[in-house]
């Protein structure tokens, strides 16, 4: 009789298979990492081999049970031709005999029939990796790919759920703890029967931290082990789509807001792969999670930068960013100069925000490179004389004018301040262009360094003008009304309206830049004020907080444009002015 027929008899239909029918595996869905386990099919396998390398050993057995919800699906079970000599160790541990093997099939033809029987489930394992290099060394040799099936190591398992409980993690003893009722022999299809017993019994453990999804099971192992670990079973009802969340404090307190594609995942991997220096703290204090889903990530973006402005939470460094935000303008005195302040001018003639006061003073450098402005922060009265005397450091350096001391008079130097407005607003190159033809100047006289300097002090200044334009456009569309992915979605001076808010969204604060092409400012300022009459001021926003989402929303219209569908525009969705373009690496000319 063949000894394929153990194979065929268990597992009835499977015919065998040829190396090239087997083309690429099947790429696992975000559906299939969220099912639940009790869904799941689990291929529990254990091997018996000739020794402990796969490089030069063979294996002897194979073993399997076939699981969904507890349910035994099918059972594999087979010795194995190794085709070279069985050490008289592995016999007095396996009992298994040159004997008993010689008539048994090669593993050539058991490799069809077992990769059948394992297609699209979970494989399982105590110390799978073992097994499985057995098995991907087999597969190679054959011409088979490696497995690709998701893996559960059950040693792995078992260290982070009951390591405190038993002496040592091997499988008899896990066997002996939960009391199994097959005993491991040292032979294939007991070891994977006890393999199976033991995996039901840390599903069990494992419930009570949350874990109830084959996600939630595939990373475990990962999580660390720290005081915060049974607070995972608070992230059960989380569901997997996209949203917001809330950590909160015994309290009530909000500790930090988030946004995720899968909310579970997300807030899930804070007990796992998240590093970030203030997270243990951060879990300490957790105590409760609210979330709320979203039907698309754009929407979780919104409501998330949205709540972060409301609430303040301590944990969130954005929150942080957007209200020490600062920003670049020009003084209100004698002799203007550009000053880095953390208060934007009522009249819309500052450029911010920036993230930084250091992003602020690197545009503020690049206009400075280009407009010899003043640099000292002397104060001169309105009407004070002049006393003539030596300029000042940077004057001497010949990178700065100095009208404190006479070397520029009033005219001259209001020129200056006239060549930075017009930057400001709508004539950019009056700055870019000089800085680009000294970064050019700079490259041909291979002096790198300083060449790299200004170009990044160049690009500072371009994406900060090119970020005004965009705000002031953005501003001045009343209404647009998009389509994407099904959801619709109404933007009112930049800023979202979901169906669900019943109140207006706060107009943008501060007029938009002007220039040749608007109306004088009275009738400007007159104009604004009548549009806003019907959007009442109900949203309050830290400084730059409107600016943040007006940004977003940019950012995200421009990634989705092939995808977006306009229904409705009020207002001209684009700058009447030419697009601001940094010049290029002077390294790579």
């Amino acid at each position: 009789m063949a000894h394929t027929s153990p194979l065929t008899a268990v597992l009835p239909g499977f015919e065998a298979v040829e190396p090239l029918a087997f083309g690429a595996p099947r790429q696992q869905s975000l559906a299939d990492l969220g099912t639940p386990l009790s869904e799941t099919t689990f291929v529990v396998l254990d091997l018996e081999t000739t020794g402990g390398s796969a490089n030069t050993d063979a294996i002897t057995e194979i073993g399997a049970l076939k699981l969904r919800g507890g349910e035994l699906l099918g059972r594999l079970e087979t010795l194995v031709n190794p085709g070279v000599p069985i050490p008289p160790m592995i016999t007095v541990l396996t009992g298994i005999t040159e004997s008993m093997v010689l008539p048994a099939p090669r593993i050539e033809e058991i490799l069809p029939p077992l990769l059948e029987f394992a297609r699209d489930a979970v494989i399982v394992g105590h110390n799978i990796r073992f097994d499985c290099s057995f098995l991907d060394a087999a597969l190679v040799a054959n011409g088979y790919p490696r497995l690709t099936n998701r893996r559960v190591d059950t040693l792995a398992l078992a260290r982070r759920l009951v390591r405190d409980e038993v002496p040592n993690l091997r499988l008899h003893t896990l066997a002996g703890h939960f009391r199994t009722s097959v005993e491991p022999t040292h032979r294939a299809y007991a070891d994977a029967a006890a393999t199976a017993e033991v995996l039901h019994a840390l599903l069990e453990r494992a419930a009570s931290y949350g874990v109830l999804g084959l996600d939630d099971l595939l990373a475990l192992p990962k999580m660390r082990a720290h005081p915060s670990a049974a607070k995972l079973a608070l992230t059960a009802r989380l569901p997997r789509k996209s949203g917001v969340y809330i950590f909160r404090d015994r309290d009530g307190r909000v500790l930090y807001v988030g946004k995720a594609t899968n909310l579970r995942a997300r807030v899930r991997s804070y007990f796992a792969s998240d590093d970030r220096r203030k997270v243990p703290q951060l879990l300490r204090e957790l105590v409760t999670i609210d979330h709320r889903v979203c039907a698309t990530p754009f929407e979780a973006e919104i409501r998330e930068l949205r709540l972060i402005q409301e609430l303040k939470p301590r944990f969130n460094r954005a929150g942080k960013a957007m209200r020490t935000s600062a920003y670049l303008k020009l003084t209100d005195e004698r002799f203007p100069r550009l000053t880095v302040t953390r208060n934007p001018g009522p009249d819309g003639s500052c450029l911010g925000p920036f993230h930084s006061s250091t992003s602020a003073h690197l545009v503020r450098e690049a206009i400075e490179t280009a407009v010899p402005l003043r640099r000292c922060a002397t104060r001169i009265g309105r009407r004070a004389a002049i006393v003539p005397g030596p300029p000042c450091v940077p004057a001497q350096l010949g990178v700065a004018a100095c009208p404190c001391r006479g070397q520029v008079d009033e005219v001259a130097y209001a020129d200056h301040v006239r060549a930075v407005r017009r930057t400001l607003t709508n004539e950019p190159g009056v700055a870019l262009q000089p800085l680009e033809a000294r970064m050019d100047r700079l490259a041909e006289e291979e002096r790198f360094e300083e060449a790299a300097a200004t170009r990044d002090r160049l690009a500072a200044l371009a994406r900060a003008l090119q970020r005004r334009r965009t705000i002031a456009m953005w501003r001045g569309v009343r209404c647009l009304v998009v389509e994407c992915d099904g959801q619709r979605i109404e933007i009112r001076r930049g800023l979202v309206r979901w169906a669900d808010e019943e109140l207006e969204l706060q107009p943008a604060a501060g007029p938009p830049p002007k220039t040749r092409r608007e109306e004088s400012s009275e009738e400007s300022s007159r104009r604004r004020s009548d549009e806003s009459s019907d959007e009442s001021p109900t949203r309050k926003w830290v400084a730059g907080g409107d600016i943040a989402e007006i940004l977003l929303v940019d950012r995200w219209l421009s990634r989705n444009a092939a995808r977006v569908r306009v229904h409705v525009v009020d207002g001209e969705l684009m700058s009447a002015l030419p697009r601001i373009v940094a010049g290029a690496n002077p390294r790579s000319r």
